[in-house]
């Protein structure tokens, strides 16, 4: 289990248990009560960071999705995939730093590859805008989409946001309008589409590449209509309130699964992704084999109308009137959602 410079308050308990073992290990090849003392040390270490990752809340979910140690897009690239090569520009505008385009290679497949980017560095991160991306980052993601599936390649997309940009500049560009033609043209391009949110998935920044036959989420990362900080400050006019929001949003793959909002949840190593890059990243490439293997394979026909059903019925519910029906062979009417 790897060890990160950066503390979470909840993971306070496990960087002791940490800094310990790595004062007595080097006495260990001299001492047998040291080799048995650091043994007990980390096996009080895993048993205590399994323990304190079941019962994170809502809020501390989000937290661990921001962690700055967390995998971000370019590990992945260089984990998951070989020959990767970046595609630049919208050909309108310029070419946003904050999602990135190209095209890799995953096993025996040829894929494209999209996916927002933080930044690792502080200028890495101003140049990202912290992996909220501008207009013309969706449009470029969605012309070299079209490319892929001009020549039948599978498109990967992770979405690492907290949303679109929002300043002046991105709405005069048509932030809004570029989001949703995305969302529109991905829905009907005959190519299979796989999305993994595999941080922060926020807003419609998470939403332009966020259309697919297959949407996952890792364990730790969230997905919602807006981050916590946005919705308190709507709901309650400040940003105090933000573990209460993350709450009320039920945004953690828990509930994004009971909610039927996802179709799968990619478990993360012990401690959460922060701590095994290289485990969360075997994980995701073995996620994203499988499932090219389940969609390769399907008459693109079949797969657009799949693809459409699936999105068209995600907050599907019953409303069930408090009056008693006129007929009682009559089904409550059927709604379905935003």
């Amino acid at each position: 289990m790897a060890t990160t410079s950066y503390q979470l308050e909840f993971e306070k308990p496990l960087h002791e248990l940490e800094r310990r073992i790595r004062e007595i290990e080097p006495r260990t090849d001299k001492s047998p009560d040291d080799r048995e003392l650091v043994r007990k040390l980390k096996r009080e270490l895993a048993s205590t960071t399994k323990q304190i990752y079941s019962e994170l809340d809502p809020w501390e979910t989000v937290r661990v999705a921001r962690h700055p140690d967390r995998p971000m897009l370019t590990d992945y690239l260089d984990l998951v995939f070989d020959e990767f090569v970046e595609l630049h520009g919208d050909k309108f505008f310029g070419d946003d730093r904050a999602l990135r385009t190209g095209f890799a290679k995953l096993d025996q497949y040829k894929v494209l590859v999209v996916g927002h980017h933080k930044g690792k560095t502080l200028k890495e991160r101003n140049d990202c805008y912290f992996g909220c991306a501008h207009p013309e980052g969706y449009r470029k993601a969605l012309s070299k989409m079209r490319l892929a599936a001009k020549y039948g390649m599978p498109i990967l997309c992770m979405i690492d946001t907290p949303g679109a940009y929002p300043g002046i500049g991105a709405e005069e560009r048509g932030q809004a309008q570029v989001i949703a033609e995305n969302m529109f043209e991905m829905s009907q391009l005959r190519t299979p589409i796989i999305c993994v949110v595999i941080g922060e998935g926020g807003s419609g920044g998470a939403l332009g590449i966020g259309v697919g036959d297959r949407v996952a989420v890792l364990e730790f990362a969230y997905y919602s209509v807006i981050s916590p900080e946005g919705c308190a400050g709507i709901l309650w006019k400040s940003h105090d309130y933000a573990k209460d929001a993350a709450r009320a949003l039920k945004c953690t793959a828990k509930h994004l699964k009971e909610l039927s909002a996802v179709d799968d949840v990619i478990d993360e190593p012990l401690g959460a992704a922060h701590r095994d890059h290289h485990q969360m990243a075997a994980r995701l490439k073995m996620y994203f084999v499988k499932t090219l293997r389940d969609l390769v394979h399907q008459p693109v026909d079949e797969l657009l109308a799949a693809r459409y059903e699936k999105f068209r019925h995600i907050g599907k519910f019953l409303d069930v009137s408090k009056e008693p029906s006129t007929s009682e062979s009559d089904p409550p009417p059927e709604h379905d959602g935003p």
